[in-house]
């Protein structure tokens, strides 16, 4: 039993926040930001917007996409980083949105960027176990809610967004294997340390990143990662047909593009419109390139990220 991708959505708010706009709050240039990161513009969620409600437009989209009734999905997982609250979680209150009312399982996974590859993982294992036949997995972020507006070393790099796929069992070979790490040796690199405490955040709320040490980090783990998948299925880089990876930042996309050498012709890239949109930015990539017709039926697909923990991981899929 395999589970596979059968319909892909997207959402992503109509603030557009450029790096034009960013040159007027904090001592950068737009030159800088492409140079050093590639992103153009993000997307930052309104006042009124929780994350729910970006991952709710994301899964209406890959349901109707999927071709199916919303009562058929038996299986709700969202991946994300800034949940609407401490609990119930993000997952719970989506299902509550979408009309959902067979009680299905609904939870949430938080692996920051790495966060859809390890939700699409958990619903791949429990699709093969043969309890639930369809899954709607999600990956939806507000990270603007977390971010310092007057730290230029963070505030250019994330977005907002949400991108869903469904997942249906199959006979036929849909996602062929998944290879999660985490080494929380590194957790301090990447972080926002705060707590709450007695009514009071402890510590900042703010995202804080050792931006060299992460960079050497992530070059290092995806490309490990992914010859690790292909390994596993007894392919070579030459077997892909496209990349798929975390848009965090151009360079390091290149940097893993240029080790398995494929040519970035083969690579989906949306960081230029969409910044780091954390766990989102997986399923916001798939859905464009999808919706773009980039993908053909039979293809071989590798998504792969990287993220605060440090956790990454990869997944291969059929499409």
């Amino acid at each position: 039993m395999y589970s596979r991708v059968i319909g892909t959505g997207s959402h992503l708010p109509e603030r557009i926040l450029s790096n034009y706009d960013l040159e007027k709050m904090v001592e950068t240039s737009h030159d800088w930001i492409v140079s050093r990161t590639g992103i153009v513009e993000r997307h930052i969620a309104a006042e009124n917007e929780a994350t729910s409600d970006l991952a709710l437009q994301a899964s209406r989209r890959a349901i109707e996409s999927a071709g199916i009734d919303v009562d058929e999905i038996d299986l709700i997982i969202v991946a994300t980083t800034t949940p609407d609250m401490l609990f119930p979680s993000t997952a719970s209150i989506l299902q509550s949105k979408l009309g959902i009312r067979n009680n299905c399982p609904a939870f949430d996974v938080q692996a920051v960027c790495t966060g859809f590859i390890y939700a699409l993982a958990t619903a791949d294992c429990y699709l093969r176990s043969g309890k639930y036949r369809h899954a709607l997995v999600v990956g939806a972020e507000t990270l603007s809610r977390v971010i310092d507006w007057t730290d230029r070393a963070t505030c250019v790099l994330f977005g907002d967004g949400a991108g869903a796929v469904v997942l249906r069992a199959s006979e036929t070979p849909g996602i062929l294997s998944s290879h999660l790490h985490a080494d929380g040796s590194h957790s301090h690199i990447l972080a926002v340390p705060g707590r709450i405490c007695d009514g009071k955040i402890q510590g900042s709320p703010f995202v804080t990143m050792n931006g060299h040490a992460v960079f050497k980090i992530a070059v290092n783990v995806l490309e490990k990662v992914a010859t690790e998948a292909l390994l596993a299925n007894h392919m070579s880089p030459s077997d892909l047909d496209w990349l798929v990876p975390h848009q965090a930042n151009i360079r390091i996309i290149e940097a893993t593009s240029r080790k398995l050498g494929l040519g970035m012709d083969r690579v989906v890239v949306t960081v230029d419109r969409h910044g780091n949109t954390s766990a989102a930015s997986i399923p916001l990539a798939l859905d464009c390139a999808a919706k773009a017709g980039r993908f053909r039926e039979g293809e071989t697909l590798l998504m792969e990220g990287v993220g605060g923990g440090i956790t990454w991981g990869a997944l291969l899929l059929k499409w």
